[in-house]
Order: structure tokens, then C-alpha cells, then sequence
């Protein structure tokens, strides 16, 4: 947690999940698709879709991220990376989509699609959906002058007048593995992959002129900017910050 205060404002599945895909059909959007797995270490359904993000991290046209609810910690074991932001996001989420219903493992596609589980050939789907739009929003992150931090610049590149939109600053940690001695998943030793350890908002944006900050990266955690539209819509663009030794 400390590094949060450094922050600046399986064969099969894998071809399911798009490895081996023509590179043309992975160049037709300006910046990775977001996928968020909302998950949690005592929920006994959640370990297949945990597992399928091992492949989904290591794309580079997939920025898959994973945000650890806190709502199955009274179930005996408390998930050591919950935090209640992500469980009122996951709810949010709901809220935008007309239901007030959550669940784990629930799989968000580019703040749009829900998907109930690992189901790979969906998401599969879903994932060249979305790559074969080009985002509205474009991001250049380039070294500062200087070095030891980033400077982000965002434009709206769409034809209609840009939405409202909220600029988000990421922090994940690639990989952590868990033994969890109680709860569902009791005597589970489970491998988690970039688990969302911090997300906030750097700025609200109307995309009239472009959005620039600089962004001090956090000690031994990728980061990543996403543009969304507000009340949880549409994300429009992002990008990855490298990883800081």
C-alpha cells in the first residue's frame, strides 16, 4: 500500500481467448481492450475465470485486469486484495445496466459487455468486436523530461461531439499467489493475475481540448490511463504506463 501513495492526483483456452490471431485483425483499434474480471478469493466459482486471466495478461491487445470484491469475505476467509471501491464499481456497473444484481465471477468487456463466468469462446468474441472499432479516444503516454515520470496526453478523434468522460489512473500487480487456508476455497494455493490495487480518477473531461497530465509511476506496479464515458460507460481509450524498477 505503501506504493499507492506514489501515485501522481491452458492450449485450447488460449486459442479461444484470440493467441494466434492474424496481426492485421489485432491493429484495428488504437489501444488495448479493457477487461475487468470482478472476482474474490472465497467465491468457489471464480478459480476458472482467475485462471483464464493468466492467458488474457499477457496480450498485449488485451489489458485484462482484476478487481477483487470485498461482499464473500464474511464467508470465512477474507480476500487479502478486497477493497469496497471495487464492489460500489462492480455495482455501478449494475446501476448503469438497469439491474442491482452482482455476482462473481462477472467479466466486464470495454465498460459494456457483461459476461457471466469463464466462458471463453464469448469473450473471445466479444474481445475482436471490440478491436475491430478503433477507439475514439487516442493516448500518448511518452517519457517526461527529465525521466522518472510519464506525460499523458488524450484527444477525442470521434465524428460526434465527445461525452462526458472521466480520465482513470490503474495500478496492478502482475502476479500474486495466495494460499488460502479457510472459506470455499480452503487449502486452494491460487495464482492471481494483474490484481487492481488502486483505481481513481485523475480528471473529468469534455474531450473540447486535449486532456495532458504527468503521472509519477508507482514502485513495482504497472499502471494504465483509461478514458470512459461517465456513469460507468464506454471505455474509449487507454494505455499502459511502463512498470517502474
Amino acid at each position: 500500500m505503501q506504493a499507492m501513495t506514489r501515485f501522481l492526483a491452458i492450449a485450447a483456452l488460449g486459442m479461444a481467448l484470440g493467441f494466434g490471431v492474424p496481426a492485421a485483425a489485432q491493429e484495428a483499434a488504437t489501444g488495448p481492450v479493457v477487461i475487468e474480471l470482478f472476482t474474490s478469493q472465497g467465491c468457489a466459482a471464480c478459480p476458472p475465470a482467475d485462471e483464464m486471466m493468466a492467458e488474457l495478461a499477457a496480450r498485449a491487445d488485451v489489458l485484462a485486469l482484476s478487481l477483487h470484491v470485498d461482499y464473500w469475505n464474511y464467508l470465512g476467509w477474507e480476500d487479502t486484495f478486497s477493497q469496497a471501491a471495487f464492489t460500489d464499481r462492480q455495482y455501478a456497473y449494475g446501476r448503469a445496466a438497469g439491474s442491482t444484481v452482482v455476482y462473481t465471477p462477472q467479466i466486464i468487456v470495454g465498460g459494456q459487455d457483461r459476461v457471466m463466468g469463464a466462458r471463453a469462446m464469448e469473450l473471445a468474441d466479444l474481445i475482436a468486436a471490440h478491436r475491430a472499432t478503433p477507439d475514439p479516444v487516442s493516448i500518448v503516454v511518452r517519457e517526461a523530461p527529465g525521466g522518472g515520470a510519464y506525460a499523458v496526453e488524450a484527444r477525442w478523434n470521434g465524428d460526434a461531439a465527445a461525452p462526458a468522460m472521466i480520465v482513470q489512473l490503474v495500478a496492478y500487480s502482475g502476479h500474486e499467489r495466495v494460499d488460502i487456508s479457510r472459506g470455499e476455497n480452503a487449502g486452494r494455493v491460487a495464482d492471481y493475475y494483474n490484481v487492481v490495487r488502486d483505481w481513481r480518477v485523475l480528471a473529468e473531461w469534455d474531450g473540447r481540448q486535449p486532456f495532458s497530465a504527468q503521472i509519477t509511476p508507482a514502485d513495482n506496479l504497472a499502471q494504465a490511463v483509461i478514458v470512459q464515458g461517465a456513469g460507468h460507460g464506454t471505455v474509449l481509450g487507454a494505455a499502459r504506463l511502463a512498470v517502474r524498477d
